[in-house]
């Protein structure tokens, strides 16, 4: 299926060359479009939602791949490895490449990569064949990243709070999406059924196929751009902020993996309950970190990133502190506010990131996105451990006092005034 936008419109072009349903854009898009141009960001943010879909079906497959296959939890833990070390680790790397010679066609080729990986996962047989597709799979991620977080900032229209937070949106939604697929459909059906994904994959091609096309038309492709960090910043301050920055991502995203973890094996234990009420509180913990992403990017647009990030890390500690010692109803309460709040930093950071040392959007989307998937399989490693040798209340007490690392955001230059500040 092909698709494509043309200079001016986001149209949906079927393969004898027919427009279907065109929306129009404005005349002078560009890398600094005078408007948000929403189509594109609906549209990147449609195939976050389709790629972190297929992403995210991997784990919750563990416990079929187990029993097929007669994995140890030493293997299952090496398909983690393999797969994180391929979607995080090379996220960065792929960002800073794609900074000096911008490719516009990679983000259908990430996706032929989760393609391809899902395939094989469908038919492996053997654990070395799961351990290629997992690294396949992990492949894709680290392609589409980088590139279509700048998609979403050139269509941003100046408003890139906005712009992250509509992105960013659509991944999370495909990653609660995932684990529902292999719950309702894929281990009623089996291995085999891992292939029905391929259907995602195809209409995600097509989407990103189109917006290529939108990406290589703007002026910031055509022409060799260089920017520079700002001019009122050492190398030593940008250096501390990007050191800032990436605590306060390990505070977060530390913090998320215990939720979404253990956080029912929390309310299991320490409340008793049973059924489908631990994951219920999962479920709504889940919406209010959609909400909480939805909010930050644009909160941050018209008050300040530094401003967000100080109420969404730091902000959030009493709540968390509060949390171990409360009772259900409380928790229930808390479980909610915590989600929004904390959700809220992560455009907020990733454009701060990208404000600081402009220029290089692909490798601060690379090194951030990277991190915070690379974080969260490495927390709840660490976290499993802590809780195997104390208690899993233990690990909730020790977890609270993440957020106060908040305190760091101190240390971050307000970049907005310094943008005001009259030259001279």
């Amino acid at each position: 299926m092909a698709t494509g936008f043309d200079d001016n419109a986001l149209t949906a072009v079927s393969p004898s060359g027919a427009a279907i349903a065109p929306t129009a854009l404005p005349a002078n898009v560009g890398a600094r479009a005078q408007k948000t141009v929403y189509p594109v960001l609906g549209a990147i943010s449609f195939s976050h939602l389709l790629n972190d879909t297929m992403q995210s079906v991997m784990m919750p497959l563990y416990p079929m791949f187990a029993a097929r296959f007669s994995l140890s939890y030493v293997q299952l833990g090496l398909i983690t490895l393999t797969y994180q070390i391929t979607a995080s680790l090379l996220q960065p790397f792929v960002g800073t490449y794609i900074d000096r010679r911008p490719m516009p066609f990679s983000l259908p080729v990430g996706m032929l990569f989760t393609l391809a990986g899902l395939l094989l996962m469908s038919v492996a047989s053997s654990f070395e064949m799961l351990l290629i597709a997992a690294a396949i799979v992990g492949c894709g991620s680290s392609v589409f990243h980088p590139e279509s977080s700048r998609v979403a900032r050139m269509a941003s229209g100046g408003q890139h709070g906005l712009a992250q937070s509509v992105f960013q949106v659509g991944g999370n939604a495909g990653a609660a999406l995932g684990p529902l697929l292999v719950a309702t459909v894929l281990i009623r059906h089996g291995q085999r059924s891992i292939a029905w994904l391929s259907v995602m994959a195809i209409v995600g091609i097509g989407v990103l196929t189109a917006i290529g096309r939108w990406y290589r038309a703007q002026p910031s492709v055509k022409r060799k751009t260089v920017e520079k960090p700002h001019a009122t910043l050492s190398q030593g301050q940008i250096v501390l902020a990007l050191g800032v920055l990436l605590m306060l991502v390990f505070s977060k995203y530390f913090y998320l993996a215990s939720i979404n973890n253990y956080f029912t094996f929390y309310l299991i234990d320490r409340f008793h309950l049973s059924g489908g009420a631990p994951q219920m509180h999962l479920f709504i913990f889940s919406a209010a970190v959609a909400v909480g992403t939805v909010i930050g990017g644009p909160v941050g647009d018209r008050v300040g990133r530094k401003l967000v990030i100080w109420v969404s890390i730091l902000g959030v500690a009493p709540f968390t502190l509060i949390l171990p010692y409360a009772s259900l109803f409380w928790i229930s309460v808390l479980n909610i506010i915590i989600g929004i709040v904390l959700a809220s930093a992560f455009s907020a950071i990733v454009v701060y990131a990208q404000e600081l040392i402009p220029g290089k959007v692909g490798l601060v989307a690379g090194l951030f996105f990277g991190l915070s998937f690379g974080l969260g399989g490495v927390g709840a490693a660490v976290l499993g451990w802590l809780a195997k040798v104390t208690s899993i209340v233990f690990v909730y007490k020790v977890c609270s006092f993440l957020p106060l690392l908040g305190i760091l955001t101190i240390f971050l230059p307000d970049l907005n005034s310094r943008k005001k500040r009259p030259a001279g």
